[in-house]
């Protein structure tokens, strides 16, 4: 039933909040909740209201890269999405072409060693695909970091209004990496997060895990199951999870990047510890969830991975609801617009094992 829902399109976020009128922030988004069956309507500001002393969030602190490179094929002008970068130094890309109004839309990627011109005097050669939408490439001449700083540009889908600046898809939690690694697009569950807010669920005694998960391209028009990425959990996070899911708090990953870090550093005996490199993990309803025991994530266009995933940690019941809700809400779809809250219906250990049995 949820998977065929469909967003009507006034309710897209064309523009971020802040930029919707005087006095708004990030933190004035509003905020569904979601507690098994039962659904509440708030802001996000009102988080801190409604955790508790000993909870935890895990949140994503990868950086977003201006990852949108014009390029040409012969003559023809092409927009190389850049998503994901290998231990070999080669990056996964994605190929678009201009719509006319601003934005891309999805093109045939190209045979093995076609070649692509970019900005100053670089180029890039197809190899192998990685997913359907995905392939391979090798980038020749100066390096993609500094491509994308010189000549990128944030990606952005046709729902949005206009271009913005690269500070628009950064969260609060954003720490730049050393080797230039980062998302293709913005871990956007985070968004809404302010010194403000951050400072006051400090006060009241919520924490914070940071985890890093370079998300890579998120196609508009096809929705694939996830393939591999890049994720670190340190030490100091394992430690403050562990302690958490030892004691009385609660486990609140902020976005499915979140999710699938964490849920990828767990162990057969259900700790979490200190773990780097690629994740290929899907989180379904019958996988479960071993570590999570609630969520904060945006409102997308459904799709099977992102669903799945929700399942896994609210079940299914819970998750038509929250969407219904969302709809007759008129809440506000996409990386721009609010938020959804999904919290346990009881003790967390207790909402665990349910999430482990749907």
């Amino acid at each position: 039933m949820t998977s065929a829902v469909r967003v009507p399109e006034e309710l897209s976020a064309r523009v971020p909040v802040e930029q919707r009128g005087p006095g708004l922030d990030r933190d004035t988004v509003r905020m569904l909740v979601s507690r098994g069956a039962e659904v509440a309507h708030h802001t996000f500001r009102e988080l801190p209201l409604l955790l508790r002393a000993g909870d935890l969030l895990v949140v994503n602190t990868s950086a977003t890269l201006a990852a949108a490179v014009d390029g040409w094929i012969g003559h023809a002008r092409v927009v190389v999405h850049f998503s994901t970068r290998g231990d070999d130094g080669r990056w996964a890309v994605e190929l678009r072409e201009p719509d006319g109004r601003g934005t891309t839309r999805a093109r045939a990627g190209g045979p093995t060693g076609t070649e692509v011109r970019l900005p100053g005097g670089g180029g890039l050669v197809l190899e192998e695909p990685l997913s359907g939408r995905l392939r391979w490439a090798r980038v020749a001449g100066p390096g993609v970091p500094g491509l994308l700083r010189e000549h990128g540009r944030p990606i952005r889908y046709s729902y949005t209004e206009r271009d913005q600046p690269l500070s628009v898809y950064q969260t609060v939690f954003a720490l730049p990496s050393a080797d230039g690694a980062g998302s293709a697009e913005m871990p956007s569950a985070a968004r809404p997060f302010t010194a403000r807010v951050v400072a006051e669920l400090l006060s009241r005694g919520v924490r914070f895990a940071p985890v890093t998960l370079h998300t890579g391209v998120a196609s508009a028009e096809v929705h694939e199951p996830p393939y591999p990425e890049r994720f670190a959990v340190p030490e100091t996070s394992a430690r403050l999870v562990n302690a958490a899911k030892a004691g009385e708090g609660r486990v609140v990953a902020v976005g499915t990047t979140a999710v699938r870090a964490v849920e990828s550093a767990v162990g057969a005996d259900g700790a979490v510890r200190a773990r780097a490199g690629w994740t290929d993990l899907v989180v379904t309803p019958e996988r479960g969830v071993r570590v999570v025991d609630g969520l904060l994530t945006g409102l997308h266009e459904p799709e099977a991975s992102h669903l799945l995933m929700l399942e896994a940690v609210a079940g299914r019941v819970a998750v038509q609801r929250g969407y219904r809700a969302a709809l007759q809400g008129r809440y506000l779809w996409h990386e721009f617009g609010d938020v959804h809250l999904v919290l346990p219906r009881q003790a967390p250990h207790t909402e665990h094992r349910l999430c482990n049995g749907w």
